[in-house]
């Protein structure tokens, strides 16, 4: 017999909800958090993960591993890393297919400089070369396979030699990792290649947000279809909001309910990849659990339609 659906679902533990976590325990399947919150040896937020740990499976999903830099995985960073898994025994591990710093240009100049931000790859041999490099570092360190996420990106090169579904499906063919798929991240990039075609047809003007959705949608829908089942080993939904003016980017802020061209991509997901652990983030204007909860009820609803089953209210 399957699992629940709840048994799936998961959402992004953030300090403001642990309380009410630990109060309600509701039926999640997992947890998952930002790493490097917990790199400080002992102290109250290391406690109080492992007391989340004793009750709920836990995801630890990094933003600082630079998988991407062409200067290597930072040794100090990954022994932290390396530490936290073995204290958490997470059910999945996972960063971003990204970069963050840079080495110094000479041998005189200043340590590594490092962005803070998570900045795009470029989709070539030479770029992939170092990804897989870093990513099989890492999993020789952690003695386990890892997820990379796809990017939201906000930039793209002009030497790319191939699509983002290429240099991802190949990375993760060439490394031994899976994918983290984020759907809301396909979307978001989707809207920003709309709304900028726009803006060269007639600058200054509103794009038609109703056209941009449908085709991000599209774009969005190929290349989850694209994908090779059993390659993806985990999903992320989150929503975004829309830029107030014409001539800004949408954001993945992850600050709002999940968009429908999202839970389309995740039925489209479901059917073609599989049943998958599937988080929900919310990470700026944080509501009541009870929303991220509600939230979750959604994908397990998504679940329970795909499987052709009634809503499962198992959430008590």
């Amino acid at each position: 017999m399957p699992r629940p659906p709840s048994a799936l679902i998961g959402i992004g533990l953030r300090p403001p909800h642990a309380q009410a976590l630990m109060t309600q325990r509701p039926a999640l399947g997992f947890v998952e958090v930002h790493s490097e919150n917990f790199f400080a040896q002992g102290g109250g937020a290391i406690q109080g993960l492992l007391a989340v740990r004793a009750h709920y499976p836990v995801s630890l999903h990094g933003v600082g591993l630079s998988l991407g830099s062409a200067s290597g995985v930072d040794e100090a960073h990954l022994d932290r890393l390396a530490r936290l898994v073995e204290q958490v025994s997470p059910v999945r591990v996972s960063d971003h297919a990204s970069f963050a710093h840079v080495r110094p240009a000479s041998p005189g100049s200043p340590g590594a400089v490092h962005a803070s931000d998570l900045l795009p790859l470029a989709f070539t041999p030479a770029s992939q070369d170092v990804l897989v490099a870093n990513i099989q570092r890492v999993q020789d360190r952690l003695r386990r396979p890892i997820l990379i996420e796809n990017l939201s990106a906000y930039m793209a090169y002009e030497d790319d030699e191939m699509t983002e579904i290429e240099f991802l499906i190949q990375t993760c063919r060439r490394s031994g990792c899976q994918l983290l798929l984020d759907l809301n991240n396909l979307l978001v990039n989707g809207l920003n290649r709309a709304r900028r075609l726009h803006w060269q047809d007639a600058p200054g003007s509103e794009p038609d947000r109703d056209r941009a959705m449908q085709q991000a949608r599209a774009e969005t829908m190929d290349f989850v279809w694209s994908l090779p089942p059993g390659m993806v080993g985990q999903l992320h939904l989150a929503g975004f909001r829309w830029p107030e003016r014409p001539d800004q980017l949408v954001i993945d802020d992850h600050s709002q309910r999940i968009s429908p061209a999202v839970w389309d991509a995740y039925d489209m997901a479901l059917n073609h990849l599989g049943e998958l652990p599937t988080l929900i983030e919310w990470d700026v204007d944080l509501p009541p659990l009870a929303v991220l909860l509600d939230e979750a009820r959604l994908a397990a609803d998504v679940i329970s339609a795909s499987r052709g089953e009634q809503d499962m209210d198992d959430w008590t």
